[in-house]
């Protein structure tokens, strides 16, 4: 309210002077009373000061729309539009040379042709833009601005706390561009604030993790704006966001899977990748493990592959922090993830041995 009465204030101002000017001039030519002076002065007033307001907000819905027009389009189109601009106005002007020596219409001729030469060229150098492709030029965006298009994958909260998504960028299996809203980042540091320490940690090695992944020149990620969504909950945001930008999520959250699945979206989940690069192992096959715990069975050990597998192994509660060899005898799936189930070898191979010793000595003894 207090900036609308400083704007209007130059007009109150400009129309006061001019009311008054408008009384005494007349006054001057015509003998009036004063009822009708204040009266006269008081229709001026207001006269000018309706038309200026109404061409002020005129100007400023104009301002309003071209700003807007200068942030939805992009910096490829401008700067091939300014030099299409600049061709067309050299070549406007090498066409009108011949036509500024007319008399009479050849001068708006010229005007003519140079105004039209300077359009022309304007939209072909747009044009020309769209069809070379973007310039490889950074620039911040927001969702208004961000063409649909595929390869975007919005990464969600969790994805970023957990970390693995950093080697998986690096190995080159996720191709396009990673987006990260500003409404994930104040998630982010919402949780580095709390004053859990555990939630405290996670918020900071995921703002730490995620300004290591915007540094990496081989990692492509683009911070946008999505205040604007309406929505409260985070989860809700990125769903509308992915349908407004046609994009994938990376997430490791099982309801905001099972929420964008429904929705149509692509789902990227880290833990169903680690699950599907696990080393798959067949019943029969050996291995080396070593024990770490016993198991919940009596006489079981318990011992863990590199990419976190664990290995349940028959009559090994006493090789506890020892390495031993073992063979698969099935492999089970479980919602909690995968279990292997051995046994060991040494055992059967020591008894094999030993019972073979007995026999060679018992043909040796007796014949």
């Amino acid at each position: 309210m207090r900036n609308k009465l400083v704007a209007s204030l130059p007009f109150l101002l400009i129309a006061t002077v001019l009311g008054l000017w408008t009384v005494h001039m007349v006054r001057n030519l015509v003998a009036l009373e004063l009822e009708w002076q204040v009266g006269l002065g008081l229709m001026v007033f207001l006269m000018f000061y309706a038309v200026v307001a109404q061409v002020f907000k005129l100007l400023k819905r104009g301002a309003n729309a071209f700003n807007q027009h200068l942030e939805e389009t992009s910096i490829e189109k401008l700067i091939g539009g300014f030099g299409g601009l600049m061709a067309g106005a050299l070549l406007g002007l090498v066409s009108c040379y011949p036509l500024s020596m007319l008399r009479g219409f050849g001068s708006y001729l010229t005007i003519a042709v140079f105004i039209m030469s300077g359009i022309i060229g304007w939209k072909i150098g747009r044009r020309t833009t769209d069809m070379a492709g973007p310039l490889p030029i950074t620039r911040a965006k927001n969702t208004d601005s961000l063409v649909a298009a595929s390869g975007y994958k919005v990464v969600d909260t969790s994805a970023i706390i957990d970390g693995r998504i950093y080697d998986v960028c690096l190995s080159h299996f996720l191709e396009g561009s990673l987006i990260v809203p500003t409404f994930v980042i104040e998630e982010l540091q919402h949780i580095a604030d709390s004053s859990d320490n555990i939630r405290r940690n996670k918020g900071r090695r995921g703002l730490e993790l995620l300004s290591k992944m915007q540094k990496h020149p081989a990692i492509k990620i683009d911070i946008i704006e999505g205040n604007e969504l309406d929505d409260k909950e985070v989860d809700t945001k990125l769903i509308r966001l992915c349908k407004q930008i046609n994009a994938s999520i990376i997430t490791n959250d099982y309801n905001l899977n099972k929420v964008a699945e429904l929705q149509g979206i692509t789902v990227l989940n880290i833990n169903e990748l680690t699950n599907a690069v696990k080393v798959i192992v067949y019943p029969g096959e050996t291995m080396h493990i070593t024990i770490i715990k016993e198991g919940k069975e009596p006489g079981q050990g318990i011992g863990y592959l590199e990419d976190g597998t664990m290995v349940v192994v028959e009559d090994a509660s006493s090789e506890i922090n020892n390495d031993i060899e073992v063979t698969v005898t099935s492999v089970f799936q479980t919602a909690a993830g995968r279990m292997i189930f051995t046994r060991k070898i040494k055992e059967d191979s020591g008894i094999g041995i030993g019972q073979g010793f007995h026999d060679v000595q018992e043909v040796n003894l007796y014949g």
